[in-house]
């Protein structure tokens, strides 16, 4: 994802001198060929993400297309004051760039998790949140970011993660795209989790299951009308992300299934109330933290079984 990240906005700046990418001293070394060719367009603010933001509101208000990219750990807690009233509450013209994703940098522990991250922004006024699930997704997600004027925030993976289309798509902002239809059962899904939800839908049609899967690249705003169809048209509904179950993607789906007024079965599949434990890959954390392949179909039979009864 962060290849397909910088390619993209080095296309970008390549073409628009209004954009400029701003880093906070963390792995410069994928910023060469950017530094290189495009020093002028180029900031490091050092070890001060808060700065940081402040400095890319400032750049919006002249006219700028500041692309700030650091941890999303580093920018969702320690400089979530400046998110809120530089850029949100001035509608800045601002794109928070956070990279980890859920557990992704997984051998660094919870301070470096971004597993709150959503949960802490989604409710601040302005902010379109994207969460893209695989490299081409990436590169969509980063051009609709640059196309958008207002406050975007990107939540990107690492290097590792696998490509889930094998054909080009319509991305737009606040639309979810539904990778498989089914009758039986709806699994919503997020960013990195994606490729486990993928595998989970596997399993479950091989015993025998009719399984729609939708991935909700977009937070905030959400797809109501993809929502609601899949609580209409199925009778178990699961969201699956590499984030607390609070404040993201389950609870975004869970207000828009109480405000419907109709009865299905809800589970939200992530880290209940806690940090993630444990230490290792990221496919150790996800299995650790019960946020697998294996999990989410475990949890689906569970859903299915109380509807068949």
């Amino acid at each position: 994802m962060r290849t397909a990240y910088l390619d993209t906005l080095y296309e970008l700046a390549s073409k628009d001198n209004k954009v400029y990418a701003l880093i906070s001293d963390n792995g410069a070394i994928v910023y060469d060929k950017y530094r290189r060719d495009l020093s002028s367009q180029y900031l490091n603010l050092g070890i001060s993400e808060a700065n940081m933001l402040g400095m890319a509101a400032g750049m919006a208000s002249c006219g700028k297309i500041p692309f700030a990219y650091t941890i999303g750990a580093f920018l969702a807690y320690r400089a979530l004051e400046f998110i809120r009233n530089d850029i949100c509450l001035q509608n800045m013209n601002v794109k928070i760039v956070g990279t980890g994703a859920g557990m992704r940098y997984s051998a660094l522990g919870p301070t470096h998790h971004s597993t709150e991250d959503m949960g802490c922004i989604r409710s601040l006024p302005n902010l379109i949140i994207l969460s893209p699930a695989s490299p081409m997704e990436v590169v969509k997600a980063t051009r609709a970011a640059y196309e958008y004027n207002g406050p975007v925030y990107i939540r990107l993976g690492t290097n590792r993660e696998k490509e889930i289309y094998k054909k080009d798509y319509l991305f737009e902002i606040g639309k979810g795209v539904t990778l498989f239809d089914g009758e039986d059962i709806t699994i919503i899904g997020t960013g990195n989790i994606l490729t486990e939800v993928m595998k989970a839908r596997e399993t479950l049609e091989r015993e025998g299951n009719s399984v729609r899967v939708i991935n909700m690249h977009t937070i905030k705003p959400l797809d109501r009308d993809i929502v609601k169809k899949a609580i209409y048209e199925t009778p178990c509904v699961i969201t699956v992300e590499d984030h607390d179950i609070i404040g993201g993607l389950g609870s975004a789906v869970a207000e828009m299934i109480a405000e419907s007024g109709r009865a299905v079965s809800f589970s939200r599949i992530g880290l209940k109330e806690c940090f993630a434990t444990g230490y290792g890959t990221y496919e150790d954390m996800i299995k650790q933290n019960k946020i697998c392949a294996e999990e989410i179909v475990l949890r689906c039979r569970e859903s299915l079984s109380k509807v068949k009864i």
